[in-house]
């Protein structure tokens, strides 16, 4: 049985792979914009491992997450600009300073009047580290967010102000009206910046509806993308099997076999 590591075991190894001298190259060569992308890909890792409920990857995932935190603090220990150990100090304050009904004796009377203290603190930390004042009921929206979940705390934000339709049905007749519009624009021959602009949209709207439903948008699009996956990879076999492989049909032999994968999933029906 091998001996169980600590967090100060992985500092220590990521100041190894950094040093310049006995380090890895390719390590030493990171900068923070770099390892940037692969942050976020093992976040979205994490996530993956999550939705497929495989708790052994999740365990590997986020070992993976925590080294791209324990390499960013690395380098940024290296430039004197701070470390592990500042990076945990400030989470830790953060959590107690935003949850005083929990460290302190602050009470709240619902969760909506919870989330409103969360804003007025949060309010205030832009405004102690010398921020610009924004009175707008969309500040402390970051630019850094994927812009679907960008496009979602938008909405929220303005939902609070009581600029949101009721219920699904508006939004549903609004998707209508953007796509008719990208029609429109198509019909047209409209330049690309147009399309972007129609289609940009609707996939606004698209994860409106998706908020008005109560689902996540990021997970409703893992599972067309897995679904959409498995039916490609099965009309691929059955293609291969009869002789023929996929990419020798024409288009409607494609979609003929897509419809075969459907209804082997609906059990034949």
């Amino acid at each position: 049985m091998t001996d169980r590591h600590s967090l100060d075991d992985l500092l220590a190894i990521m100041a190894r792979l950094r040093d310049p001298a006995r380090g890895c190259p390719w390590d030493v060569q990171q900068d923070f914009a770099s390892i940037a992308p692969y942050t976020i890909e093992e976040a979205y890792e994490v996530v993956d491992a999550i939705d497929r409920q495989d708790w052994p990857d999740l365990r590997d995932e986020l070992g993976d997450l925590l080294l791209q935190v324990v390499f960013h603090a690395q380098m940024a220990s290296e430039r004197g600009l701070f470390d592990f150990a500042d990076v945990a100090h400030a989470i830790s304050d953060k959590m107690i300073r935003r949850h005083p009904h929990v460290f302190g004796d602050v009470s709240y009377d619902d969760v909506e009047a919870q989330k409103a203290a969360w804003e007025t603190i949060k309010a205030g930390e832009r405004a102690a580290k010398g921020e610009a004042s924004d009175d707008s009921a969309l500040a402390g929206v970051s630019r850094g967010l994927a812009e679907w979940k960008r496009a979602q705390k938008l909405q929220e934000k303005a939902a609070r102000t009581g600029f949101d339709w009721p219920d699904p049905n508006p939004v549903l007749d609004k998707l209508a009206e953007e796509i008719e519009e990208v029609r429109a624009e198509f019909a047209a021959g409209a330049d690309t910046a147009r399309l972007q602009d129609e289609i940009g949209d609707v996939a606004f709207v698209l994860v409106n509806l998706a908020r008005h439903a109560g689902v996540d948008f990021s997970q409703a699009l893992r599972h067309a993308n897995a679904k959409f996956e498995r039916r490609f990879r099965r009309m691929e076999a059955l293609a291969t099997d009869s002789g023929e492989p996929l990419a020798a049909r024409d288009l409607d032999a494609q979609e003929a076999l897509w419809d075969e994968v459907k209804r082997e999933e609906r059990g034949g029906a």
